[in-house]
């Protein structure tokens, strides 16, 4: 019996076929990059005050002087929520009575804004915070907006692996990338903050979806010594670039409506790759349908300029692991023993952490000092060192020191921005930017990580619970972003202080770098305070040992 690997080891691993593959699959995934974070354009909140209408008939002294000061950042601002009585400061402005001189204005009675805001122009020509009023009492609106579209991502998250399984990985790939692109078009002619949000958890659906998709196919076409590359550096990286677009598309569209479209319309440019990108071989196999991965790996091979056995696929010989039957595991096996219970926990709480800070750190940049995009495209930037760094870690040092040191980096950062002079803002960013740096390259290692912890039989579910530890994080991180509102510096301080414990929570666990993978329960790492001990001696395969670490690599996104 031979398997898939060895049937098509004739292709090779890097010719002209696996090279198309790796970059139109990662580019598949550039439009996510700024579909995921343009909420922070979309959803900026300028300077705003209490607008006061031309009826109030106030003298020119008195309309400068309608809205009450407030301290914000160590200084007097206007007031972005109350002004003064419009009916008293009619009358006082009637009787001629000076503000600040005739009349102490400390002792008006105030009100909220009854007559709308206004707003600056200076950043955003609009947004949906301008347009539909999300401010004040309302404020908490666009922190849901992207709230619900992260519940998008979790609901995606769910039915994407099923519907791949089921319909194809190529089929769900174009589908939920149709439904991205259709669904964002469809916002822009939104008419209530509630029809905008309702197509956001749809564009979330299909965000991740297409991102599962994408990873799986690429995963199961490329090579044992492509598909690491391509799990970390090629679509990451492709991820980070599409970030970086972000900023650029917001600094010259400033209308929220055309910035959306011009940020919906790249998705089109992925129409012409389904003439290109092949169904998945493996998975047509596992349908029965053997002359489709034929022709395909035919083609391939056409490609490579490599000549092609007679006969490719040969039913009777090809091992098919579909039809082997083993025995069934649910979610509960991953509490069936303290051991794995106490992994599990553990992963749980390190990855919704990790997902709050990336996620509240790449939300938080307009409220950073200095110019808004060039913030948001710092924060992209960073991103490609943190993967690259990442991806050289993963290859060469012990995962736990190499994740902790990572977030103790970030998490420390982020602790010391309070305590820098408000005059030196340059070093604020720096520090940010930092702390970006190390929870990425932390996120990027925590998916390798966890798929080496646990034991093959429940590793694709043992991710998949922590995946949703971290949707559920992601959630939560617009509200992180909201309360700096209240205190500038308080977002920081528990984003870091999240950071730091789960970089000690880290070295609880037990090391998974050189080891082999368990395969069953019984196999599974003990948790012994520093050290790794298998939990059975027995003797693997050595075929097994040379092909798990393979099941990482295919399953770890």
């Amino acid at each position: 019996m031979r398997d898939y690997e060895e049937v098509t080891a004739f292709l090779g691993e890097w010719g002209r076929f696996q090279r198309v593959i790796f970059f139109l699959l990662s580019a598949s995934i550039v439009p996510n990059g700024f579909t995921g974070l343009s909420i922070v354009f979309l959803a900026g909140t300028p300077e705003h005050r209490c607008a006061v209408p031309r009826w109030a008939n106030l003298s020119a002294e008195w309309l400068n002087n309608s809205v009450p000061l407030e301290p914000r950042d160590g200084q007097a601002a206007p007031s972005r929520c109350r002004r003064y009585s419009l009916a008293a400061l009619a009358n006082l402005s009637a009787l001629g009575l000076r503000p600040g001189l005739d009349v102490e204005l400390g002792t008006l009675e105030q009100e909220p804004c009854r007559d709308g805001w206004e707003y600056s122009r200076a950043v955003y020509r609009s947004t949906i915070v301008t347009e539909w009023n999300l401010v004040c009492d309302n404020d908490w609106k666009a922190p849901m907006s992207t709230s619900l579209f992260f519940v998008g991502v979790l609901l995606g998250s769910f039915v994407s692996g099923q519907l791949s399984d089921k319909f194809g990985r190529k089929n769900v790939l174009f589908a939920t990338l149709a439904m991205q692109t259709g669904f964002s078009c469809i916002q822009v002619f939104s008419t209530s903050w509630e029809m905008f949000s309702v197509l956001f958890v749809l564009v979330g659906m299909g965000q991740i979806s297409n991102y599962v998709a994408a990873f799986v196919l690429g995963t199961e076409i490329l090579g044992k010594s492509i598909r690491l590359l391509f799990c970390t550096l090629g679509v990451c990286i492709f991820y980070a670039f599409g970030y970086m677009l972000l900023p650029l598309f917001a600094y010259f569209i400033r209308d929220w409506r055309m910035l959306l479209l011009a940020l919906s319309l790249p998705g089109l440019l992925c129409i012409p790759l389904w003439w290109v990108i092949p169904e998945s071989p493996r998975w047509l196999i596992s349908q029965g349908r053997f002359q489709e991965a034929e022709d395909i790996i035919r083609k391939a091979a056409k490609m490579n300029g490599v000549t092609a056995p007679d006969v490719i696929l040969d039913p009777s010989e090809l091992q098919d692991l579909s039809s082997q039957k083993q025995q069934t595991y649910t979610i509960l096996d991953l509490m069936r023993t303290r051991n794995i219970l106490t992994i599990t926990i553990m992963s749980i709480l390190l990855w919704m952490i990790i997902s709050v800070g990336y996620f509240g750190l790449s939300l938080d940049t307009p409220n950073l000092h200095g110019d808004v995009y060039m913030n948001c495209f710092l924060s992209a930037v960073i991103e490609v060192p943190a993967y690259v760094i990442s991806w050289l870690l993963l290859r060469n040092l012990p995962r736990r020191y190499s994740m902790a040191a990572a977030l103790f980096l970030g998490g420390c950062v982020l602790l010391f921005v309070q305590l820098v002079p408000s005059h030196i803002r340059a070093l604020s960013i720096l520090l940010v930017m930092l702390g970006k740096f190390g929870i990425t390259s932390a996120f990027a290692m925590v998916y390798v990580y966890t798929a080496e912890l646990y034991p093959t039989v429940v590793r694709n579910m043992g991710v998949g619970a922590s995946s949703m530890a971290s949707r559920l994080g992601s959630i939560l991180s617009p509200y992180f972003v909201y309360l700096g509102a209240y205190d500038r510096f308080l977002p920081y301080i528990l984003m870091g202080s999240l950071t730091v414990l789960s970089g000690i929570l880290t070295l609880f666990l037990p090391e998974s770098y050189g080891m082999p993978l368990p395969d069953t329960i019984e196999q599974m790492l003990l948790v012994k305070g520093l050290e790794y001990r298998p939990a059975s001696s027995s003797k693997r395969d050595s075929k097994e040992e040379e092909e798990n670490p393979e099941i990482l690599k295919s399953t770890a996104f």
